[in-house]
């Protein structure tokens, strides 16, 4: 604004002098007895920057009076004419001096203003923007602060999130120290021609520096020579994730921020307020998580080439299990419990047990489909949401079952109530002519049996395999036997009827019971 107004000063004054000379020239008669030499408009005019049409117009008047005029008349009015030109050179040299006044006032305005700033000409004058301050002796301290001003996305199946941040810088350059006691703001594109941090961000898939409407920086320079340099910068950054107990599971994420080329002999990254210079992450809102708490650490990080400053900030995400038991748990559990509904209807109703359970089973499949469907990366993990899957699945496909069980054993036990022809005997004597061929038949005459898929009925006491006219081979068999008849009638159905019964106690009361045990351990292991 200053330099635009002293621009202006002198265009006027400039306008004025060419004025002031024209209408000089223009009051000269016609009968000037010396003529301006030919040489000597264009001369003076491109000399004191006036106007070659004002002398053009001296010298043509001078040529006009020249053709009328007598050579006596020249010298009858040379004192005259010596008078009039002395008068027109003394009015050039009082404009030159003029001119030189008016320039010496714009260049004193200029000292002025020069002598207000810190003259970023004279500051960077040899300065050497490749060289760290306080080059070969003590490391710079560069301190940090962040203000996170948005998590946009955290993706489960990349294991990463988005993050827009700004990234404060600090460092002291003794190089850029001016007198004062103020701070002045540059304008980014400075930036070149200091020397900054190499600083990147530890773990970075993508990131970029946002340059609407022109580049996000800032640079600040105050009169000690500390520099704030800050950066608008939007990162996606890999972030390792346990699914384990998702999705009641809360992650560890970090923000790494390290040197790239300079190791700590050279540089020393520290945060500027601890815990307070991170700004913002505590008023995040986001769709799936909440911010429990975080906090900031300064570390080192070995490398084969030395060893580097990092300073980290660790947030932890706490998922929102909300949204999850109303899409998926709410349902899987009330198919469960619609899969018990088929045990209060009676065996004899085939269609209506039948339809009810596959239809349970075959929407709690695609229940299971839709919900892995969502981390189709992440499937080598045996997630919490998985286990309850199963477990739901599980007892429906088991309601389905107990029924197949429970109407076949109702159908033989009214097949075995029907007469056959010779039951009992042809049954006998079968048994007699494989198991008792070489046994008295006087001993073998209380053994009688008859095997069913629905029951056991022994008519008598079990072979006694401790008789001594028996054989080894036999005795074994005979043990062998009787243990199989055993085990056999503890799981026979005696009456069918009381599968259901049982059922509409216990698949209820077992499925409280693995609920109990299912949340306990997800949500306080």
């Amino acid at each position: 604004m200053q330099f635009s107004s002293i621009l202006g000063q002198k265009m006027h004054l400039r306008w004025k002098h060419t004025q002031k000379l024209c209408n000089v020239l223009e009051k000269f008669p016609a009968s000037m007895d010396q003529p301006i030499k030919e040489s000597s408009p264009r001369a003076l005019a491109s000399f004191r920057r006036i106007p070659t049409s004002c002398i053009a117009v001296e010298q043509n008047m001078w040529r006009q009076s020249q053709n009328h005029r007598r050579p006596e008349q020249i010298l009858k009015y040379s004192p005259e004419m010596f008078c009039r030109y002395f008068c027109f050179f003394s009015l050039c040299l009082f404009l030159q001096t003029q001119r030189k006044c008016s320039l010496g006032h714009v260049s004193s305005l200029g000292g002025s203003d020069a002598a207000s700033l810190p003259g970023f000409e004279n500051l960077t004058m040899g300065y050497n923007k490749y060289l760290r301050p306080f080059f070969g002796g003590e490391p710079v301290q560069i301190a940090m602060s962040l203000d996170i001003a948005s998590i946009s996305s955290i993706s489960e199946s990349d294991m990463d999130y988005t993050a827009t941040i700004y990234l404060r810088q600090r460092w002291t350059d003794p190089r850029l120290v001016f007198y004062g006691n103020k701070s002045f703001t540059l304008d980014a594109r400075l930036v070149e021609l200091l020397w900054v941090p190499d600083t990147y961000i530890v773990e970075s898939k993508r990131s970029f520096l946002h340059d609407v409407t022109v580049g996000n920086r800032l640079i600040r320079l105050f009169s000690n020579g500390t520099i704030l340099y800050a950066l608008r910068i939007t990162t996606t950054v890999a972030c390792n994730m346990d699914l384990s107990k998702y999705p009641m599971d809360t992650q560890t994420c970090r923000l790494q921020l390290e040197s790239w080329g300079y190791d700590e002999n050279d540089v020393i990254f520290t945060w500027l307020r601890g815990n307070d210079s991170v700004h913002g992450i505590e008023k995040l809102r986001l769709s799936q998580y909440t911010v429990e708490r975080y906090y900031t650490l300064i570390t080192k990080s070995q490398q084969e080439t030395g060893s580097y400053p990092r300073l980290i900030l660790q947030f932890e995400l706490r998922r929102n299990v909300l949204y999850f038991i109303l899409e998926t748990y709410v349902p899987s559990t009330l198919l469960v419990m619609l899969s018990w509904v088929s045990f209060w209807i009676t065996l004899d109703s085939v269609p209506a047990r039948t339809c009810i359970g596959v239809t349970t089973v075959l929407s709690m499949t695609t229940l299971m489909i839709g919900s892995r469907s969502s981390l189709s990366k992440t499937n080598c993990f045996i997630k919490a949401i998985d286990v309850y899957l199963g477990i739901c699945f599980s007892f429906i496909f088991g309601a389905l079952v107990e029924y197949a069980v429970a109407h076949y054993s109702s159908s033989q036990k009214h097949a075995a109530k029907t007469p056959r022809e010779g039951p009992a005997n042809e049954l006998t004597k079968e048994m007699e002519e494989i198991n008792i061929t070489s046994i008295l038949s006087s001993s073998i005459t209380s053994y009688k049996q008859q095997i069913s898929f629905t029951g056991i009925e022994i008519s008598g006491d079990n072979i006694n395999c401790s008789d001594l006219t028996m054989k080894t081979h036999e005795k074994i068999k005979c043990f062998l036997r009787n243990k199989m008849y055993r085990i056999i009638s503890y799981f026979t159905i005696q009456n069918p009827s009381n599968v259901d019964h049982y059922s509409k106690l216990l698949f209820p009361l077992f499925f409280m019971l693995v609920n109990v045990f299912y949340w306990a351990y997800y949500l306080y292991f």
